[in-house]
């Protein structure tokens, strides 16, 4: 019996996270991933807190005790990252971690519940393509961080086609044949789930149909291999979430992220 999705949802999520890790260490109620190539990327140095069998936080987890535990096993980065994929576990871890001073933000998982676009103007694309436009656009978003942070930001993409059986990078193009929006696509169509993650458009070509181009362009390429399940993350206090309803979004469920510098 397939599982309803916001449960194959979070399987999708834990899985990836761990596939694409360069080493993983497991926890009671969750596991570490960890990348040291890509040292400046929280996400990819991580405690991830993921649902067990009956939704309950798993073998011998104590909210209580988490902090700590994120400190034991985080020590040597000088940030925290600890991600709970579910809402009952968050209730739970929640008042641990801002207690121990950590930040407390929600993305909503979003399903797609509307018609699948006929294809799209996007097109595959490959990683070299978007290194610089993207470099471009986390240096508007971070205008702060040193070049190491940047670079280990954009190269981390490197690490996703791990991450699930299937990786696309989805680009727009301007006149001038400038990937200026893109997006990840992740595939498994064993379970018939697919993902679109980062969708980006760079500073001067927002506005222009880009990024309809790539997510419709995505959206076909999901169906077309037979993901019967394809959603999104977004933040939950941020504008996207309803650029995205408006394209036959519909949100199924929340993660929860916990950080701390």
């Amino acid at each position: 019996m397939p599982r309803p999705e916001p449960q194959q949802i979070h399987a999708f999520l834990s899985d990836f996270a761990r596939r694409q890790a360069a080493r993983t260490v497991d926890l009671p109620g969750g596991f570490a991933v960890f990348d040291d190539a890509f040292a400046h990327s929280r996400a990819n140095n991580q405690l991830v807190i993921a649902p067990a069998v009956g939704g309950t936080i798993g073998r011998a987890a104590d909210p209580e005790a988490l902090p700590a535990v994120a400190d034991e096993v985080l020590g040597h980065l000088p940030y925290r990252l600890v991600s709970v994929l579910d809402d009952a576990l968050a209730t739970a871890c929640a008042g641990p971690l801002v207690r121990a001073g950590y930040t407390h933000s929600v993305c909503l998982v979003m399903l797609h519940t509307g018609p699948v676009p006929d294809g799209g103007h996007a097109e595959v694309v490959d990683l070299d393509e978007i290194r610089a436009p993207l470099a471009r656009r986390w240096r508007g978003f971070l205008p702060d961080a040193d070049g190491d942070v940047i670079r280990h930001l954009v190269d981390r993409r490197e690490a996703r086609h791990r991450g699930a059986a299937i990786v696309h990078f989805i680009g727009s193009r301007a006149e001038n044949g400038e990937v200026v929006s893109w997006a990840d696509l992740y595939l498994d169509p064993e379970t018939g789930t697919a993902q679109v993650e980062d969708l980006i458009t760079s500073q001067a070509h927002l506005g222009r149909g880009h990024a309809d181009a790539v997510l419709a362009t995505a959206l076909s390429l999901a169906a077309d291999a037979g993901c019967g399940t394809r959603f999104l993350t977004a933040d939950a206090a941020d504008w996207p979430r309803h650029w995205y309803e408006r394209r036959g979004f519909s949100v199924v469920g929340r993660t929860h992220h916990f950080e701390r510098d």
